[in-house]
Order: structure tokens, then sequence, then C-alpha cells
């Protein structure tokens, strides 16, 4: 407690905060700093969930480097502000102590598809301008892939479990356990009164290599492994992850300490192309885990993978060309392996609803406000920029809670 009033008492309370402006959801940080010092906790809490409804757990997984952190005018001359640590002990006292009051609900009923990032922060800001908001998930439990997709060693899932308590503070109601698309579809949403569906889904359909190999017994997909690792027992003594982005980072240090095998990441660029946090690929080099670069998978074995090198070629003119030594193939020896390069998004819905255009890689198309192309559907979140971080979810989807309440209040007035 102590560090955090220091860092809190450090902050210079800058009258332009670059920190607030380098934040997605531009956080009034030096405000929540001053009320902090002041002894009104709960009044600076207020303004965090208002603002963020995740703000207790964007403080944890949020990349702060490239944020708030990376933004302060300290970065010239001292250590930056860790303000993250200010706003998870704010923001977590208010999700254990605070009761939010529900309000006179309204005439507008949304329906919400997927309990991730995008789909919590639209019901809590629709639910407190009184709308009634129902939440509709295939999985068993609201957070997606705060629940599903984050280690819980970065995210305590006991802290995902008190969104719910503050959403049944709201009256929103969640459905889980239901896909939408094979037996219900968003059709049936609108005759059943629903006014406005919105689709935040998320990419769950992971991306294949490609290669010979991938059906093999000992091949999983690294989105898949994260939703429960308890089942997966036989991994052995030695795996191999392939792919450097944040998901295959939160898969080897999982596998490290869920299984205690040795794990290596293969990656087909350098170091400085890895698309990771950059405080998460430290992390798993500290874990044990050895980073492997230049080196591309050309197909998968049951007891390894078979790899050739790429080189690195600066040409003339500056640019940089990648070249596969496909004439030194060698087998890198692994008892499992782990694909992580990327993921795309499911197809049970756009594929049973008229009129929702998507686009090459199967993302949803909106408008800059979320609007999608059919009339009352509008979407946020990974499944319409692809993976991004939750504060991107969440800076997006309050754009789309304005233009959903919009859209309500004209078609009634029509």
């Amino acid at each position: 407690m102590s560090d955090i009033i220091s860092e809190a008492k450090r902050c210079l309370k800058c009258k332009k905060p670059l920190c607030s402006a380098g934040c997605p959801v531009h956080t009034p940080i030096p405000t929540i700093m001053n009320l902090f010092l002041e002894g009104k906790i709960e009044e600076a809490g207020k303004i965090l969930f208002e603002n963020n409804p995740l703000s207790a757990l964007c403080s944890l997984i949020c990349p702060h480097e490239k944020n708030c952190y990376g933004h302060c005018v300290l970065n010239h001359k001292n250590a930056p502000i860790k303000f993250y640590e200010v706003e998870n002990y704010i923001s977590s006292f208010y999700l254990e102590k605070s009761h939010l009051q529900k309000p006179e609900v309204g005439k507008y009923m949304v329906g919400i598809i997927g309990a991730g990032p995008a789909g919590l922060t639209l019901a809590f800001i629709l639910a407190q301008r009184g709308f009634k908001v129902t939440i509709i998930d295939s999985k068993d439990q609201i957070g997606g892939v705060l629940r599903y997709g984050i280690p819980d060693f970065r995210l305590p899932k006991s802290l995902v479990d008190k969104l719910l308590t503050k959403m049944e503070d709201l009256g929103i109601l969640f459905r889980p356990n239901t896909l939408i698309g094979p037996s219900i579809t968003i059709d049936d949403m609108f005759d059943d009164g629903y006014d406005a569906i919105f689709i935040g889904t998320g990419v769950w359909r992971p991306n294949r290599l490609r290669i010979p190999g991938e059906t093999l017994g000992n091949v999983h997909f690294a989105i898949d492994y994260l939703k429960n690792p308890d089942s997966y027992h036989s991994l052995g003594d030695h795996v191999v992850v392939i792919g450097a982005g944040n998901v295959a980072m939160d898969a080897a240090r999982t596998i490290v300490r869920k299984s205690h095998s040795k794990v290596d990441v293969i990656f087909f660029r350098g170091k400085e192309e890895v698309t990771a946090n950059r405080d998460e690929l430290d992390l798993a080099e500290v874990d044990g885990i050895k980073m492997n670069y230049y080196l591309n998978t050309i197909k998968i074995e049951s007891d390894g993978i078979i790899v050739e090198p790429v080189l690195k070629q600066e040409n003339e003119d500056g640019t940089i060309t990648y070249v596969n030594d496909s004439d030194h193939p060698f087998k890198f020896p692994a008892t499992s392996i782990i694909i992580a390069i990327g993921q795309g998004p499911q197809s049970n819905i756009v594929k049973t609803t008229k009129q929702i255009d998507t686009n090459q890689k199967g993302l949803i198309q909106t408008k800059g406000n979320g609007e999608t192309t059919r009339p009352g559907v509008f979407a946020a979140g990974d499944v319409v920029s692809g993976p991004k971080t939750v504060v991107d979810a969440v800076a997006f989807t309050k754009i789309v809670a304005d233009e959903i309440e919009a859209y309500c209040k004209n078609k009634e007035s029509h």
C-alpha cells in the first residue's frame, strides 16, 4: 500500500496529462490521483468504473508501456508513474465494496451476443442508462477472452467473477451455453422484441499453419489450450510453441507452470518483430522459456517439427528480404506442439443472418460507429478489428453504446 501511495504522490498531476491522452479510454489520471490522496477512494472508483467498466482488469493486462506508463512526462527524466498500480487498487476496492443502483428500467431492449470485453462494456453502459439488457454467450460463464484466454497468473478469475455481481445489481440477464446461429438466430431475437442487437463474439477460430501433421494427437492450438489448461494431461517434457504473439506467450508461460515442461518458442522472424508485448516476452524468458528466431516450420511429426532456417538479407535500397533456406532443414524435437499464429472469427452468426457483410478475413464490416450492414445490428471488439487489446475494445464499444441509444430513440420517433 505504501508503494501505491508513493506512486500517487510522485505524479505531477499535469494540467495537460500526456498519460490520459495516451490511454485509449482517456482515463482522467490526475483527477483520480488527487481523489485517492484525499481519501476519496469510492469517488475515484466510481469515476474509473463509469469511464471504463473493466478498469480493474485493464489495470492488470493493458500494454501499459504503450499507454499511460509509456506516455508519462517523467519518461524523459525519471521513472514514469505506475498509474496502473493505483488504478488496480482503487478499482478492485470499488468492485468489492460498491453496490450499483439499478436505474428505472426504460422501454428499450438490447440483446448482446458475447460476454467478452466488448459485450460486458456495452451491457454496463446501457444498463446504467435504463436499457433492458440480455447477454447471450456460448460458454458457461462471463468473460470471454478475459476468462478463457488469459492465464490466471495474469488475470485472477475472481476479479472477473466480481463483474457478475455488478451485472446482477443492474438487472442484466445472462443466458449461458447458448450459441446464436444453429438454433436461435438474430431474426428470432428481433421477432422477440429486441430493439437492437450487438455482436461481440471475439475471435475463437485458430489460424492453421496448413502444413503436414496438424491433425496429429500431440498438436494443439494455443487458444484452445488456454480455455482449460488442466484438461491437457499429456503434453510431455518438451513443448514447442509456434508463434510469438501475446497468446503464444500466455500459452508458453502457462505450460511451464501447469506441465513443468521445457518450452521452446519458434518464430520465423527476429526478436525485434515479435508481436507480443515487450514485458510479456521478457517475463517469458525469465520463466525459462527459450526463444528461437528465424526458423520456419514446414512439417509436424509425432516427435517434433521439421524447420528450415530463415535468412535475413538487407538489400541495397535498405529494404529487408527473408529467404527460407530449404536446402538445410533439420528436426526440432518435441513431445507436443502448440500452434499460436493468430485467430479469426467463427461464422455461426453471419451464415444464418442476411445482410451482415464481412471482409476477406471473416471480420464483420462496420461503419465508424459500429453499425453493421444490417439495420439494428451493431458490432465491436475483435470480431470487427481482429485481435486487439481489451482497452481498445472498451474504447470503441463506448462509441457504439451512444450509437445504439441514438438508433433506438430514432426508431421510436418513426
